[in-house]
This record gives C-alpha cells, sequence and structure tokens, in this order.
C-alpha cells in the first residue's frame, strides 16, 4: 500500500460553500486540477478558479433537475479503479478513464430539512442525496488511492499534509478520512430509516440512535468497569452531556448519572412552581429539594432537609449563579461535587473555586426543554425502550377525596411532595413542609417500609413542622402506611389512587380529618 499518493485530479461537490473557494485555491497551488458539479462549480468560477465540469469528464450532461450528474463509470472507475492492479490500469486505459485522487463532497442537507417542522414530505425527500454517498463510499472503499472529505472541518488537515508531503496525502491521514466517511453515510442512511419509522404511529421497528463519543471516563460505577459517554446528536434540549464544563475535573460516570437526575428534577419543580427551586442529588435519589422566593434561600432550605447525605453531593439550582448565590453555596461545612446552573458569574466561579479547588461546575445554558423523548436501557440481551414526559403536578385534574379541603399552602406544598416522590427511586414516600423536602423514603419493596423510612429520615425536621404534606409514587395497597404517616403528625397525602381498598384509606383519613389528594396517575421510578 503506498504511503504517500500524489494528487493530480480532485472532485469537489458540497452543498455548504464555507470554505470551500480557499480550499480549492490552495489544491490549484499544487497543480491539482479540479472538477466540479453546478452550484460548486459556479461559486469557483466565480471566484476565479479554472474548473472542469463533470459532464464534460462523463460526456453526458447533467440531468433529471441534477439528480443525475455523477452516477457514472467515468466518475466510479476513477474512484474505484486499483492503481496498481493492470487489469485495471488496462481497463481505465480502454475506456478513457482518468484517475480521480481525492474527493470533497457533503450530503444534501437531509437532516435539517427533516428537523424543520415546516418541511414536506416532497422537500425532505428531494433532499436524500444518490450520487453524494456513492461517490464517497467508492473512495472510502478505494482509500488505498483516493482521499475522501465529506466535512469543512478536514479542509486544514488535508492541506497540512499536502504541505509536510509536497502535494501527496499520507495512508495514515487517507484511512482516517475513509473511516469518518463511512461513519458519516451511515449516520445519513439512518436520519433517513429514522425518518421514514417516524412517519408511522408508535414504536420502529429498528431503532436508530446518532451518538458520538464526548469522552472517556476514568471509569463507571465502579473503578472496575471501564466506561465512557456519548452525545445524542439529536437531542435539542439541556442536558449535562452538552453543557459548558466552566471549571473543575472531567466528571466521573456518577456525576454524570447524578447531575442529569438534578437537572431534571429542577427542571420538573421550576415547571410546576414558577420559583426559584434546588436540588441536592446523591446516589440518583433526592436528598434535598426546596422551592422559594429566591435561590439562596431555596438552596438554603433544601441543603437543611438532610445536611449529612447532602455532604458530597450535586446540587443543580434553576437560575445563573451569581456571587449571592455562590457564597450561600460556599458558607459553612459543606462539601459539594458539582453544582448545575444555567450559567455562572464570574465571581461566582471564583468563589466557589476558592471554596473547593476540584468542584465541577455545569452551565447547561437555557434551551428549552424537549416535552417527550425516549429513554432506551440496556437489559442482557435488549434494549427497553419507553416514551419519558416531564413529571408534572397538574392540580387542575387532582381530585379531593378525603378530609378538609386542602390550603394553598398544602396545594403548592403537595406539588414538591408529588413531584419529589416521582424522583425518589421507587417505593418511595416523601415528606414536604414549606416548600422544602423533609424526609424521602426510597428504593423499599413495601410500601409501609418507605413510609418508615421518610418519617425516619425526616426526624425533627418533622416533629417541628406544623403542616406536612406526604407523597406516595403509587397507591397504597392498605390503609396501614397512610395510618403510619398519620400518627407521625403528616395532615395531607397526595397519591395516585386506584387501589381496590381506595376506600378504606378514604375513609381512615376521613375519620382523622385528613386531607387526601388523587392525582389519577402513577410515577414509578426503577
Amino acid at each position: 500500500m503506498p504511503d504517500q499518493l500524489k494528487i493530480t485530479r480532485a472532485l469537489i461537490s458540497v452543498s455548504n460553500k464555507s470554505g470551500v473557494v480557499d480550499f480549492a485555491r490552495k489544491l490549484t497551488a499544487h497543480n491539482i486540477e479540479i472538477i466540479s458539479t453546478g452550484g460548486t462549480a459556479r461559486t469557483l468560477r466565480e471566484a476565479g478558479l479554472d474548473v472542469r465540469d463533470v459532464s464534460s469528464l462523463t460526456d453526458f450532461p447533467e440531468m433529471l433537475d441534477g439528480r443525475v450528474k455523477t452516477l457514472h463509470p467515468c466518475i466510479h472507475g476513477g474512484l474505484l479503479g486499483v492503481r496498481d492492479n493492470p487489469d485495471h490500469l488496462l481497463a481505465m486505459q480502454e475506456n478513457s478513464i482518468k484517475p480521480i485522487d481525492l474527493i470533497c463532497i457533503d450530503l444534501y442537507p437531509f437532516e435539517k430539512t427533516a428537523s424543520d417542522p415546516k418541511s414536506t414530505s416532497e422537500l425532505i425527500i428531494e433532499q436524500i442525496d444518490i450520487g453524494g454517498p456513492a461517490m464517497i463510499r467508492s473512495a472510502a472503499k478505494n482509500h488505498k488511492f483516493v482521499t475522501v472529505i465529506t466535512n469543512p472541518e478536514q479542509y486544514d488537515l488535508v492541506l497540512s499534509d499536502l504541505e509536510e508531503n509536497s502535494g501527496s496525502t499520507s495512508i495514515d491521514i487517507r484511512f482516517s478520512l475513509a473511516k469518518d466517511a463511512f461513519i458519516r453515510t451511515a449516520r445519513y442512511d439512518q436520519a433517513i430509516a429514522k425518518w421514514f419509522e417516524e412517519s408511522n404511529s408508535g414504536f420502529s421497528e429498528m431503532i436508530y440512535t446518532q451518538s458520538k463519543l464526548q469522552q472517556t471516563l476514568r471509569y463507571g460505577e465502579n473503578p472496575d468497569q471501564p466506561a465512557a459517554i456519548y452525545r445524542q446528536l439529536d437531542y435539542q434540549g439541556p442536558s449535562v452531556v452538552n453543557a459548558s464544563v466552566v471549571a473543575g475535573k472531567p466528571l466521573s460516570y456518577n456525576n454524570l448519572m447524578d447531575s442529569a437526575a438534578a437537572l431534571e428534577l429542577v427542571q420538573d419543580l421550576t415547571s410546576a412552581s414558577g420559583k426559584p427551586t434546588a436540588a441536592i442529588i446523591k446516589h440518583a435519589n433526592p436528598c434535598g429539594a426546596a422551592i422559594a422566593d429566591s435561590l439562596e434561600d431555596a438552596f438554603t432550605k433544601a441543603w437543611e432537609c438532610d445536611t449529612l447525605a447532602a455532604f458530597g453531593g450535586i446540587v443543580c439550582v434553576s437560575g445563573e449563579v451569581t456571587s449571592t448565590i455562590a457564597k450561600t453555596i460556599a458558607e459553612g461545612n459543606k462539601f459539594l461535587e458539582v453544582v448545575v446552573a444555567p450559567s455562572f458569574l464570574d465571581s461566582a466561579t471564583s468563589t466557589l473555586l476558592n471554596k473547593w479547588k476540584n468542584i465541577r461546575l455545569l452551565a447547561v445554558g437555557n434551551r428549552p426543554r424537549i416535552d417527550r423523548w425516549k429513554q432506551l436501557r440496556s437489559v442482557e440481551g435488549g434494549v427497553l425502550v419507553q416514551e419519558l414526559k416531564p413529571v408534572s403536578a397538574k392540580t387542575q385534574e387532582w381530585t379531593h377525596v378525603a378530609g378538609p379541603s386542602p390550603t394553598c399552602t398544602q396545594i403548592e406544598d403537595a406539588k414538591l411532595a408529588w413531584i419529589t416522590c416521582a424522583h425518589l427511586k421507587s417505593n418511595s414516600i416523601s415528606l414536604v413542609s414549606d416548600g422544602a423536602l423533609i424526609g424521602g423514603g426510597m428504593g423499599q419493596v413495601d410500601r409501609v417500609s418507605a413510609a418508615k423510612l421518610a418519617i425516619q429520615r425526616a426526624g425533627d425536621r418533622l416533629c417541628n413542622a406544623d403542616n406536612v404534606v406526604a407523597g406516595s409514587d403509587a397507591f397504597f395497597p392498605f390503609p396501614d402506611a397512610p395510618k403510619i404517616l398519620i400518627d407521625a403528625g403528616i395532615n395531607c397525602i397526595v397519591q395516585p389512587g386506584g387501589s381496590v381498598r381506595d376506600h378504606e384509606t378514604i375513609d381512615l383519613c376521613d375519620k382523622q380529618n385528613i386531607t387526601l389528594l388523587h392525582t389519577g396517575e402513577r410515577r414509578f421510578r426503577h
């Protein structure tokens, strides 16, 4: 395999004209002949470059509104011919096929067009490129003799290689570019197949995901597990994966999991309340959450939920971190791994780094949230797929089924209780008072144990609270757990309802003068 390959002829045909004139001009400086098509040829000529039309090479006109331009033996023979195979060389000579040493091809912008809600099916289908992928695959297959460029970001790499090798490209560069080329055509075909699949309702026959390696992590959940994080290319919502790392060392697998959980919880709380919110996560479970009139108060109330568990946790707040909120976060005997926020002022960053030199600060921006998305979870031998949506607290759809009518304060605390219990691992019970989570019972295999754990974790905070709301992520099959909560001082319960024994819990709450609300939906989390 030749290490250095002299470039004498290049074919350029791109939809994205950014940088292409300068690139082509630098190719001609190496005495490389430029072949081009349609709009690209016109752009290059207008810049004063000498360009040969593809039609003059194929002796066949571009036709069918440009659908047929390069699908011709003179093009693909020039790309696929093996230059050290005498039979190939003879066939090329007999058929007047000239070798093409370099192609610069991007593809019709199918993905962009398909993602535009204004695009019609006819317009989207017209953006399915045929000739481009064919040329890219031909060139990439024959990378032993052909250099293939599929992205303007590769221009400088190839030009540097040409300079270093006196107008030739190296095999390492050609191999790397061929790999990128096949990745590009695979992604392109996948996007097309996905669009056709999603034109039908329900779950697609195949799962099409496009994710790119973002970072290799030190390890996974445990040191003996290799791990990495991939960025989902078509996801447009706020995400810790797409976040800007303002400060700190690289995040671990567990940091990323908990940061994502914290962001999701804060988004749900903010949507439900319209107020500043804060959450603290430890091992994917909320150990602090609060809603207040200021970020400072929201963080303070969230931290006071469980200072023992919050130590070493991940914090997310709903607004920009200013020097004021940064000082509140940093004061006292605290330790935090990560702070997630839409943005950080420089003064806030300095304050937090002065407190903890290795703290990670993630700025997720202010992108609008995605209403629904699909969650993929691997199990041995397969993948589970389910639709996810934000946890909402639509109180107008709730039913008041027992006890006194809820007060405005109870309604607000019930929202927080409902959302936090939905973010705790099932079975879960949350206890809320005065806009803050004060105790959570999570990951229990029965609801009685979840209630007891929530009460235990609330401790003195429960004893000192005047009004406490309990949230349950699923219905109570018996009135035993509600009785435990009521005996502990809870005066309002919010739960899905739907048990065949609902009447027993309703009767209990009526007799005990406890407000009982049914949401009508279950919120298991595994």
